[in-house]
């Protein structure tokens, strides 16, 4: 092997086994972690009638997270068991997660409504129920049993809860 080659390897093998070595040396905790995501943050809750459905939206900043939309047979207040006081036949729990209604230092940062009587075609009342762990809460009272699709919007963040019923537009 000649001198220039011998050169090449050497330095190859060293720069080799020196970035094994400062990476094998270099402490857990300079380990490159991606950035935790910060919890969304429920903003407001609104709602609107259309003439075949009627809309929930809850705003938030941050991300859309995971919903869940639960039938129960009543109302209750998120910890304390509460009953929530709407008026309806038939009740759907809307539970995001993860979420939170207030910011690290404990300051609401939700503007919407706690609880308020509505009267839409189907929708009769919508309530905060519960921000408590990580999971906001919501209960959305009906007069009758509520054929529901929902979906994400982006840019701003909402999700939306269509709640089907008959024409009134007619």
């Amino acid at each position: 092997m000649n001198h220039l080659r011998r050169r090449q390897l050497v330095a190859l093998a060293t720069g080799a086994l020196l970035t094994a070595g400062i990476t094998l040396a270099a402490p857990a905790s300079a380990a490159v972690r991606p950035t935790p995501t910060p919890t969304p943050l429920v903003v407001n809750a609104r709602w609107g009638g259309h003439c075949t459905y009627d809309r929930i939206v809850i705003d938030l900043r941050g991300y859309v997270p995971q919903a869940t939309v639960t039938r129960v047979p009543r109302l209750v207040h998120d910890g304390s068991g509460a009953p929530v006081p709407l008026a309806g036949k038939y009740f759907l729990e809307i539970r995001l997660h993860p979420a939170a209604a207030h910011d690290r230092a404990g300051d609401s940062t939700y503007h919407g409504p706690k609880l308020v009587k509505i009267h839409l075609p189907q929708l009769k009342g919508l309530a905060l129920t519960g921000d408590f762990e990580g999971y906001v809460t919501f209960g959305a009272a009906f007069g009758a049993k509520p054929s529901v699709s929902s979906f994400k919007l982006h840019a701003p963040e909402r999700f939306v809860l269509d709640v089907a019923h008959r024409n009134v537009c007619r």
